[in-house]
């Protein structure tokens, strides 16, 4: 455990460490045992003395074969051996560290994969030069008491040490590092990202070391041996490595941190941003005070007076010479989109996208270089894009990024654009989709991907908080968007119907006012402001206009899984039943023109299967939408001074209506998948099994125990006014086993998985391997003695034989549920834990700590 998890714990490292040495059943707590004198060893033998040898002349080590470059410090290379002369300048410099994966081999990793990044400190003591790990994790200002103890308790370890083999001018000393690149250096090691036994050094060599003004980059192949077998093939190349050997090129880029850190600015959880974290014992608080600063990119006005400038340094992208040429436009169109953002925070043009130049324009120009950020094509199957950004840990200041675009990230977005508005857009009817509009759908991943590397989070909220109608306004929708951000999961505008005629390009995501707002507040120079702490009051007044403005706010901290306006994949869900219901309109619609969409004469129907499984994977998420209403709670992020609650209970009444909706369309058969033409296809059978799993997910989102438990508290604070949990049970139970209260009951197959389905879930709160231990135990005993009577009235009124039989087993299942040998056995008594300290007591520490994105 690291000094860094002990402290977020409240915890003594001396503390933590005694539970760490041994445990010992509390039998085992007795008297200990007089002492024994210990048995005669014989004496050790005295270690050898060992000295640093001296350096050698300097022409002796960089001979006349050496090939120097000079930058930062002045590389040479002799055969195979790599020397760094390091200026006395240099050293006791912050560096910033930066792996990636160059190029690998076929199953092991992605070419372009980041695999790890930290600080590093070059220091000379006598004749030999130390490589240190620097850590900001906690800090005191130099000038406070206090520093000394945080110094001495944050010492820097030593990644490696390196004798001085010559020293150059201006006593510059010489090392040879050639091991630093050629064997494994834990810290540096790509072995975890490549899923390797072992790492040999025999296989492994330096390729390539260019030094540059502020970074050197080197490439080393690596040789690991891997005894993993592949699950999925050899094509699913992301996820585990071939059994043998694998040589990849690691790329190392060795950044100098700005002599002068930028100033950073404070985070505020009403505003998402990435940040940096620091315990900072230095302050006149009494406890250890947590600081936090934004991840932003440092921009400076050219005209500092000017109300829009452009910026001393603009952002730059670059396009990976290995994108398809047809998207590379589209890709730049993403990139430049955020113009408009930076312009809310007066800078001009401060965003550029830009063609990676050819070797004959910069041999020495390379992808994984860290002074460049790139958008790296990848060829991978993975259907995924990540933005990756890496930031000075001492003020949060982005140094650069490499968004990673695996190539059928196309296949994804081709997807959930034809399943969710493929109604609504002519171009979409048939399948594959025309370059244009997938060059669109680019440029929307693109730019989502980039607001990443500009230091933006995710703002699940952001979806929840246009009024659910506008989202058919096509006036609106042509200004606003339908979810003021970007950087929300709200794909495409399944609410809006063929009847608002909103226009295909306002169907996609794009920059939002949220988006633009939130640059304007991480970005706009604040004039005057010296320190952190100068900027407070003016930043707290921007983030009040998220009063006035309700789509300015951000995803509130804690209310992950509570606040149904904070979902995934979401559109409306300000009004999630009105939305699903449009949604619903619109699946009902694609399953009519599936077929016709993918069938192309000759192929296979690989599409068709594909499409349709991805079909029922969006009603499962439009409904689940529905269920997050119940016992959730509203929320808007706040600090002291700003009226209201930050959490405000759903109705009673919007609950029992989201349990309606459910009742009448996700555990209704919804028929409109149960296509023959479809189904005879793509499967001999299946289809039953397709929606038992459909509404099962359903089902099992809408009884989760952290869904009672809520209920229940709600209950307790709000009495009459809540939905009683109790309620709730049986409105879901009525529902599922309708046919009962019939005066002839008759089930088919579908209803029957779904009640399966039902006792299942039931029965696992008592029995399964995590039964319930609160209210919800009790909650579900009685749900299933109350169902049983229904069942035994019921098999009075059966109107076919297969229902009986399917009953009369649903008792027997509640019998055995409810028969206590069935029952888990009681946990075992606790261990008790000897301290291995002189009886140093440990306190609980009952705080509630958030890990951050």
């Amino acid at each position: 455990m690291t000094r860094t998890a002990l402290r977020r714990l409240g915890v003594s490292a001396a503390c933590a460490l005694g539970f760490l040495v041994r445990t010992v059943p509390a039998s085992a707590l007795q008297d200990p045992p007089a002492p024994q004198a210990p048995a005669a060893t014989p004496a050790a033998p005295a270690p050898e003395r060992t000295t640093t040898p001296e350096p050698k002349p300097y022409d002796r080590v960089i001979t006349k074969e050496a090939k120097s470059d000079t930058g930062v410090f002045t590389v040479h290379r002799i055969g195979d051996r790599l020397y760094y002369e390091i200026p006395k300048a240099e050293l006791g410099k912050e560096f910033l560290w930066v792996s990636q994966i160059a190029r690998t081999t076929l199953g092991v990793g992605q070419g372009g994969q980041a695999a790890g990044n930290r600080v590093v400190r070059w220091e000379r003591r006598n004749n030999r030069v130390f490589l240190r790990n620097i850590s900001y994790d906690i800090v005191a200002d130099p000038s406070q008491p206090i520093a000394k103890a945080v110094e001495a308790a944050n010492n820097d370890a030593i990644l490696m040490a390196f004798n001085v083999e010559a020293v150059g001018k201006d006593d510059a000393p010489v090392i040879e590092v050639t091991r630093l690149f050629t064997t494994e250096v834990p810290e540096f090691s790509a072995r975890a990202r490549v899923r390797a036994n072992t790492f040999d050094a025999a296989r492994s060599f330096v390729e390539r070391a260019v030094s540059f003004p502020q970074n050197i980059e080197v490439e080393a192949t690596h040789t690991y041996s891997t005894g993993v077998q592949v699950q999925n093939g050899p094509a699913n190349n992301a996820n585990a490595a071939r059994p043998g050997s694998s040589s990849v090129v690691m790329h190392y880029s060795m950044v100098k941190l700005p002599e002068k850190p930028m100033q950073p600015r404070l985070f505020d959880e009403r505003v998402g941003y990435f940040n940096v974290r620091q315990t900072d014992y230095g302050r006149d608080e009494h406890r250890a005070q947590s600081r936090r600063y934004i991840a932003r990119w440092r921009l400076e006005k050219q005209d500092p007076n000017a109300a829009l400038s452009e910026p001393v340094k603009p952002i730059v992208y670059y396009i990976d010479p290995a994108t398809p040429t047809k998207w590379v436009p589209y890709l730049k169109r993403g990139i430049e989109s955020w113009q408009e953002a930076f312009e809310a925070a007066g800078f001009k043009n401060a965003i550029l996208a830009k063609d990676a130049p050819s070797k004959a324009q910069d041999p020495e120009w390379s992808p994984e270089d860290a002074r460049y950020s790139v958008i790296r094509w990848l060829p991978s199957t993975t259907e995924n894009a990540s933005g990756p950004h890496i930031s000075d840990p001492r003020t949060g200041e982005i140094l650069e990024s490499d968004i990673q675009f695996y190539h059928n990230v196309m296949n994804l977005v081709r997807d959930w654009y034809f399943v969710q508005v493929g109604p609504l857009d002519p171009r979409a009817a048939k399948l594959p989709l025309s370059d244009d509009l997938m060059g669109q759908l680019l440029t929307y991943v693109t730019a989502h991907e980039v607001g990443h590397t500009l230091g933006f989070q995710h703002n699940m909220k952001a979806s929840s908080l246009y009024p659910a109608d506008k989202l058919h306004d096509r006036a609106w929708v042509k200004k606003m968007g339908h979810t003021p951000s970007l950087m929300d999961y709200s794909r495409f505008n399944y609410v809006a119907q063929p009847e608002d005629h909103i226009d295909a390009a306002d169907l996609i995501p794009r920059i939002g006012p949220y988006d633009r707002w939130a640059t304007m507040w991480g970005y706009k120079p604040i004039p005057g402001a010296r320190t952190p702490d100068d900027e407070k009051k003016t930043l707290d007044e921007w983030a009040r206009q998220q009063d006035a403005t309700p789509w300015l706010r951000f995803s509130t901290a804690d209310a992950a899984g509570s606040d149904p306006g904070d979902l995934t994949e979401a559109v409306g869900d300000a009004d999630a039943v009105k939305s699903t219901a449009m949604g619903l309109k619109n699946l009902e619609r694609v399953s009519n023109m599936l077929l016709s969409a993918t069938t192309k004469p000759g192929e296979p129907y690989d599409d068709l299967e594909e499409t349709y499984g991805r079909l029922l994977g969006q009603w499962v998420l439009e409904m689940n939408h529905v269920t997050a209403i119940v016992g959730g709670s509203e929320s808007q992020q706040k600090v002291s001074g700003q009226a209201g609650p930050r959490f405000t209970p759903v109705s009673r009444a919007r609950q029992v209506q989201a349990v309606q909706f459910l009742s009448a369309y996700a555990f209704t058969t919804p028929m409109y998948f149960v296509k023959p033409e479809i189904l005879r296809r793509i499967e001999p059978t299946g289809v039953i099994d397709r929606i038992r799993t459909s509404q099962q997910r359903v089902l099992a989102s809408l009884l989760t125990g952290s869904r009672i438990s809520r209920l229940v508290e709600q209950e307790a604070l709000d009495g009459s006014h809540a939905y009683r949990p109790t309620d709730f049970l049986a409105d879901v139970r009525k529902a599922v086993w309708s046919e009962l209260d019939r005066e002839s009951v008759r089930i088919d197959p579908y209803r029957r998985n779904l009640q399966r389905a039902f006792l299942g879930i039931m029965g696992d709160k008592l029995n399964g391997r995590q039964p319930a231990t609160d209210d919800g135990r009790p909650l579900a005993r009685g749900e299933l003695r109350t169902l049983d009577q229904s069942v035994r009235s019921a098999l009075m009124k059966v109107a076919d034989r297969t229902t009986r039989f399917h009953l009369e087993d649903v008792r027997d299942q509640i019998a055995r549920m409810l028969d206590p040998k069935f029952v888990p056995p009681a946990a075992a008594p606790p261990v008790v834990f000897a301290l291995a300290s002189d009886g140093l007591e440990c306190w609980p520490d009952y705080s509630i700590h958030r890990q951050q994105e």
